[in-house]
């Protein structure tokens, strides 16, 4: 049996050093697996570390992203957001692999495998990469308590440390209440654009065709923009330090068989929990495109101005209701994750350890800080195109994380009989190079002044 306390063992000998610890330690090995249960009982053991993961890939970034292309492009970028998804489907699956094969998240295979200066450099940007997402998620949850109770977006986003308190209290409970309040969240931000959607009452043929790519999306260098920024709002680089750790707080046996049943739930796990981000993000844009496409309000992209023309564009302040209601549990669930990545990240590259609140602390800081000048200095009109950057700088970085992840999980030295297959090392490189191109493109079209 893996033990909370018990180093994993190495499959292979490509690491330079072996791991001698254990990410998050606090809750490592703690959720146990029961032995001879049947398919649903396992499959529930594990699910949980995928929806974890899978709020990142709905917070208020992508709110931004997918309420300024459906806005500006109608049903045209749903193929970008499925796009994204499926890639999201992959790398958060070899993310699962490498963390139970390897006993190591991604920060920790960083750190053994590269030299001190290499390791230096990829922290500091997945540092900058982290703090991008915060500044999205921290706005949109002020963004919320500002249109739901009128408190000022300053007072908003301080009280967003308070998500410091409520990891540490749930943490102390079990991991388990961790995941029951993000599951929770989940289902009502579903919930509520499920509504969203029967109110809208989008074109069905519309969104049939918004599935299918096309090649304008590459001309346009404006919906371009607006693509990168869905990308990196959907395929997040913390997330796939995040997943490799939060895997392994099951206690699955620590031999071939245990871990390979582990890497098949925890796949089934992270696809089943994406699959509900595909739907929340592609019904923001899909609303978007409903709402404010083709009536005069094209150039929507601020949160609070979709959120105060949808009641009277829908004909109900509902509407508006459920659309700053889902949005603050949105933002409230992508920081709960922010926080415990930024702890993964410190703790697996440089090997710092600090008291679990100060180390949160520090984290949400870094966040806040940010937040609160650009509020000072931009005001409410400038949180939405803010928030869109973040979200490409996002992007940026991903070729950081994703080369790094696929390179371990493809080394048989390293992953030993859960290496990568050759169909699934092509598959992941073939989409590791098209972020990286996509960027590059990107990059060339807004220095160009295309």
């Amino acid at each position: 049996m893996k033990m909370a306390s018990e180093v994993p063992s190495t499959p292979g000998r490509g690491w330079r050093l072996p791991s001698s610890n254990l990410s998050l330690p606090e809750v490592h090995g703690s959720i146990a697996i029961p032995h001879g249960a049947g398919f649903w009982r396992k499959m529930f053991a594990f699910a949980g570390p995928g929806y974890l993961v899978a709020v990142g890939y709905m917070d208020p970034g992508n709110w931004a992203t997918d309420l300024a292309g459906g806005a500006r492009y109608g049903y045209t970028l749903l193929s970008v957001i499925m796009i994204s998804n499926l890639m999201a489907i992959l790398l958060q699956a070899l993310s699962a692999r490498l963390g139970i094969a390897s006993g190591r998240d991604l920060a920790q295979a960083c750190r053994d495998s590269y030299s001190r200066p290499v390791t230096i450099v990829l922290w500091l940007l997945c540092e900058i990469a982290i703090a991008a997402c915060d500044l999205a998620e921290v706005i949109g949850a002020a963004i919320a308590l500002n249109l739901l109770f009128g408190l000022p977006l300053i007072w908003g986003v301080c009280l967003t440390a308070l998500d410091v308190l409520i990891v540490l209290f749930l943490q102390h409970r079990g991991f388990r209440y961790v995941e029951a309040l993000v599951i929770a969240l989940i289902a009502l931000i579903a919930g509520s654009f499920a509504i969203e959607l029967w109110l809208a009452g989008p074109t069905l043929g519309g969104v049939a065709v918004g599935f299918i790519p096309r090649t304008e999306i590459l001309r346009d260098p404006s919906m371009l923009y607006i693509a990168i920024g869905i990308l990196g709002a959907t395929v997040m680089p913390h997330n796939l330090y995040l997943h490799s750790s939060i895997v392994q707080t099951r206690k699955y046996s620590d031999n071939a068989e245990g871990q390979r049943e582990a890497i098949r739930f925890a796949s089934i796990d992270s696809a089943v929990a994406l699959m509900f981000a595909l739907f929340i993000n592609a019904a923001i844009l899909i609303m978007a495109a409903a709402v404010f496409h083709g009536t005069g309000h094209q150039d929507v992209a601020e949160i609070g101005d979709a959120y105060q023309l949808l009641s009277p564009l829908l004909g109900t302040t509902m509407a508006s209701i459920l659309f700053a209601g889902a949005l603050l549990c949105s933002g409230q669930n992508a920081t709960l994750t922010g926080t415990l990545a930024g702890q993964i990240v410190m703790e697996g590259f440089i090997n710092l350890r600090l008291r679990p609140w100060l180390r949160r602390l520090i984290t949400r800081l870094i966040a806040i800080v940010p937040a609160i000048i650009v509020i000072a200095i931009y005001g409410d009109r400038g949180t939405g195109p803010l928030i869109i950057l973040s979200q490409v700088v996002l992007s940026l970085q991903l070729p950081f994380a994703v080369f790094p992840l696929v390179m371990f999980t493809s080394d048989p030295h390293k992953m030993g009989e859960f290496a990568n297959t050759l169909w699934v090392k092509i598959l992941a490189y073939t989409v590791a190079v098209i972020i990286a191109a996509l960027n590059i493109y990107m990059l060339y079209q807004i220095f160009a002044g295309l």
